[in-house]
């Protein structure tokens, strides 16, 4: 019986790295434990070096795993987009698209126009990815993004479909109990909502002239979701997009002052230009997210 193929090994790798322990790893792949495991040690035998070190705390990646890691991320996101390239024919209407967005966007704003867009195209498959870091387009990690920076790779087609505003927010219940600031000094007698790493600090924000740490909050968390959460259950006062606090009922705090504003793009490969189900979600989504930041505060 034949082995398994490089291809087979290198997969295997990428997923204990991405899940960081054998079993999470199989799991992944649909494997077992233990053919997982023999992946792991023919690709040792093969590169002549050992790819982990085992220890009490589980498998630590060696030098040479970690070197490895950036090009079977490549080498999986390749695949993924060859997969959902052949699950369709360019000018059909079946297969999947990849989509990646923020946390925000994705899970907040988003799905009504992706249902919209199944109940239209019922053999499309969507695929999607929340993270408030910008995937990789050129190398297909997903297949069209909704972005709030502008695009800086020359192969990619964008469409600005206007700005997004945030401000402060809490509900109607908080502000009754705790009061309504007046100025922005007044936020230090209130429970604020904001990130948990020191990295994520607010830099460059007109107007706010007032040192903003993570000791500043009272709810820390690196989530946007969770952020949001907190603020709709009356944690606090938090920063949210204008329009998502209109849908939820949330009162404007200081609304004479807005935070900033955040740009939209719509993105995509030039090379998906003559892929119809492609271009008709591209197209949709510039539509639904032009909608979106028409919104006005009420």
């Amino acid at each position: 019986m034949p082995g398994p193929n490089d291809w087979d090994l290198f997969q295997s790798l990428h997923a204990v790295l991405e899940a960081g322990t054998l079993s999470a790893a199989a799991k992944l792949r649909g494997l077992t434990q233990p053919t997982l495991g023999r992946h792991i040690e023919t690709l040792e035998q093969r590169l002549g070096s050992p790819l982990f070190l085992r220890s009490p705390r589980g498998l630590q990646p060696t030098d040479l795993a970690l070197g490895l890691k950036p090009h079977l991320h490549d080498m999986s996101a390749a695949a993924s987009a060859a997969v959902r390239d052949a699950s369709g024919a360019a000018d059909s209407l079946l297969g999947s698209i990849r989509i990646t967005a923020s946390e925000i966007v994705g899970a907040e704003v988003l799905p009504p126009m992706l249902a919209s867009f199944r109940n239209q195209h019922p053999g499309v498959v969507i695929e999607m990815m929340l993270s408030n870091i910008n995937d990789d387009l050129s190398r297909r990690e997903a297949d069209i993004a909704v972005r709030m920076t502008p695009p800086s790779q020359s192969s990619l087609v964008a469409k600005k479909v206007g700005e997004v505003s945030l401000g402060f927010y809490a509900t109607q219940e908080y502000l009754e109990r705790y009061g309504v600031p007046q100025i922005l000094e007044d936020f230090d007698d209130h429970a604020m909502i904001g990130f948990d790493s020191p990295a994520r600090g607010i830099r460059d924000v007109p107007g706010l002239n007032m040192p903003v740490s993570r000791e500043t909050f009272s709810f820390r968390s690196d989530s946007d979701l969770a952020q949001l959460a907190a603020t709709r259950a009356g944690f606090g006062i938090g920063v949210v997009q204008d329009a998502i606090a209109r849908r939820y009922g949330l009162v404007h705090v200081l609304p004479d002052f807005t935070l900033f504003t955040l740009g939209c793009w719509i993105v995509m490969h030039e090379n998906l230009r003559g892929n119809r189900r492609m271009r008709l979600m591209f197209d949709h989504l510039v539509d639904g997210m032009t909608a979106y930041v028409r919104e006005r505060r009420s």
